[in-house]
């Protein structure tokens, strides 16, 4: 029942026909879409796996062999979540997700406050069978109130309705 606007990088998913789309090529413009339509959410749910960096300069032609070694300058990709952060309202939930490695649960509480959002979802790959590559995922939600939501080993399908819900049932309590 919700209307939806989906921001969506280069992907051969299949995208429910209710759904408004945007497709984008790069992290410049995927920031530039969410920013421009951040104003007219209720929930922004931020899954994308955006790049942190970006290199400084593009080749418009292959770029040949010249030496052993090839150095590529890198900047940091504007980042998204914090931006809209920043934009939000009390009105708005804002729904971020952390890919940790190592001391999980403190960098996801970390990113919660630091990009002041409404709930992390922190992926592991700790987690066999979770994460990219596989069907399955296995997720925990932090809420900005200190509460944590563990959830089981399930199709990703499953995994997005326990976050949609998680949400919902929050804000509507």
């Amino acid at each position: 029942g919700a209307s939806v606007h989906l921001v969506l990088g280069p992907s051969n998913e299949a995208v429910p026909s209710a759904c408004n789309v945007t497709r984008v090529t790069n992290a410049a413009e995927m920031f530039d879409e969410c920013i421009s339509h951040f104003a007219e959410t209720d929930i922004s749910i931020m899954s994308a796996a955006v790049a942190d960096y970006t290199p400084v300069s593009f080749s418009a032609q292959k770029i040949k062999k010249t030496g052993d070694s090839l150095t590529i300058e890198l900047k940091r990709t504007e980042d998204i979540l914090k931006k809209l952060g920043q934009l939000k309202t009390n009105a708005q939930l804002l729904v971020g997700f952390a890919l940790e490695t190592e001391n999980e649960v403190e960098n996801a509480m970390k990113k919660l406050g630091n990009k002041n959002a409404d709930y992390i979802i922190l992926n592991s790959l700790q987690d066999e069978g979770a994460g990219f590559g596989h069907s399955t995922n296995k997720i925990t939600i932090f809420d900005k109130t200190g509460m944590t939501y563990s959830f089981d080993m399930k199709a990703k399908e499953n995994v997005a309705t326990d976050i949609i819900d998680t949400i919902l049932n929050k804000r509507d309590a």
